[in-house]
């Protein structure tokens, strides 16, 4: 029992009272919510598809073979205000949009289009060269295969052919527009494939769109069609030939190659009711849709040519694009990208041709003016003599550099090594995963 003395010295109830009110005891702190952090804004806003511009009077014009003409920092400031630039953007832009909100197959019900079909078959042609050249025996090198050189010259010897077919008129114009189409394969000193060379492709098709052999009518099949034909031909090209990515940076972008199908792709699945993009991690969606969507379709081969499993491995920025809102976005961002990071790499853009109908602006220089040898006539080894800042020098693409990188073995020569020794189905884990 408590004491009196106890009792005396232990604080009353009225004490306690006031002393809680005196520290506030009572009252619980108050709450202020966080501000939400505002969200972050692209600073570079999104590019818009200039007005494609009617096909030309070819009556008015002198046809040449294409030559380079972007020598220098200067020449790529004068290019980037040209109408040239403008009209690229505007072609490749409104042949992504041709493709929105499309499948693949909804484009086999369009009107027939015998400039669609023509196309096609040159494509094949070119397969029939890759079975004709095989590769010869390296002894487990996965650098690139020589014959890949036999490959284009053959090539060379039937490609004026393949253009009257197209109804292409004269020589001279055969011999500029055909050089868009021999480049698109690849470099023959190199042996190596890049977006400069998937970007020659296209200009094939705008030089035949100047031409109006291939009117706005066959966006959508261009895109669709003959487009992924084209992608699915520079497959077996680069397994067959072992082709090396043009530069050291293609390994930690979107693909090893391409660029443009993920433009195409996205824009495909603009307003998709269920496909997200997040989607391209769910292996069941790749192998159902993936015949009928051109992103999906890369990443699906994109995996399949990897040793090392998972897409933030292999390909860190696909898997964080994925992580994107809607397609939209990644819409969006694909144009931003390929304004930045394709016509806009001086690397890659010093390598562009221009003729009659890609022309070059007033003011560029000329190969013959600096003393530079055409691409195709480059020794082995791919030397070359680029400008910078007014002084030229000697690169070369097999040493480290910006202009292309440094010389690496692709990741399908290592899948098709793989293969011929029964490993193709083993993948490497990282030891952290």
């Amino acid at each position: 029992m408590p004491t009196a003395i106890d009792n005396a010295s232990l604080p009353s109830r009225s004490k306690l009272v006031n002393i809680g009110k005196s520290h506030n005891l009572d009252r619980l702190p108050r709450l202020v919510p966080r501000k939400k952090a505002p969200p972050q804004q692209n600073p570079l806003p999104v590019p818009p598809t200039p007005p494609l511009p009617p096909p030309v009077d070819s009556q008015k014009l002198c046809f040449h073979k294409p030559t380079r003409r972007i020598l220098s920092p200067h020449d790529y400031e004068i290019f980037e205000a040209s109408p040239t630039y403008s009209l690229i953007l505007s072609f490749v832009f409104s042949l992504s949009q041709a493709a929105a909100d499309k499948k693949i197959t909804s484009t086999y019900q369009d009107e027939a289009s015998d400039a669609i079909e023509n196309l096609l078959s040159v494509l094949s042609a070119v397969e029939e060269i890759v079975t004709r050249c095989p590769p010869v025996d390296q002894g487990g090198s996965r650098f690139g295969n020589p014959s890949f050189r036999d490959f284009l010259d053959t090539i060379a010897v039937e490609i004026s052919s393949w253009h009257s077919l197209l109804n292409v008129q004269s020589d001279h114009a055969i011999v500029e527009v055909s050089t868009y189409l021999h480049n698109s394969f690849g470099n023959r000193a190199r042996i190596d494939y890049g977006s400069g060379h998937e970007l020659n492709f296209m200009m094939w098709l705008l030089c035949l769109n100047r031409l109006s052999i291939l009117p706005q009518s066959t966006f959508p099949r261009l895109s669709l069609q003959v487009f992924p034909r084209y992608i699915r031909l520079m497959r077996r090209i680069q397994s067959t030939y072992y082709l090396e990515p043009a530069g050291s940076h293609g390994v930690w972008g979107l693909d090893d190659y391409h660029f443009l199908p993920f433009l195409f792709g996205a824009s495909q699945l603009l307003h998709h009711p269920y496909i997200r993009p997040l989607s391209i991690h769910n292996e069941l969606v790749l192998e159902e849709e993936g015949d009928e969507y051109i992103y999906l379709d890369m990443v699906r081969e994109t995996m399949a040519s990897k040793s090392v499993k998972g897409l933030k491995w292999t390909q860190p920025m696909l898997d964080d694009i994925s992580g994107a809102k809607n397609w939209e976005k990644v819409e969006q961002g694909m144009r931003r990208m390929f304004v930045k990071e394709v016509l806009g790499k001086l690397p890659v853009m010093q390598h562009f041709l221009f003729g009659s109908l890609v022309p070059a602006a007033e003011g560029m220089s000329r190969e013959e003016e600096l003393g530079v040898n055409p691409e195709e006539k480059e020794p082995e080894g791919g030397e070359m003599v680029v400008a910078q800042d007014g002084v030229q020098h000697v690169h070369r693409s097999d040493a480290w550099g910006d202009c292309c990188g440094i010389k690496i073995p692709s990741t399908v020569a290592a899948t098709q090594e793989a293969k011929k020794k029964g490993e193709e189905d083993n993948f490497r884990r990282i030891p952290f995963d």
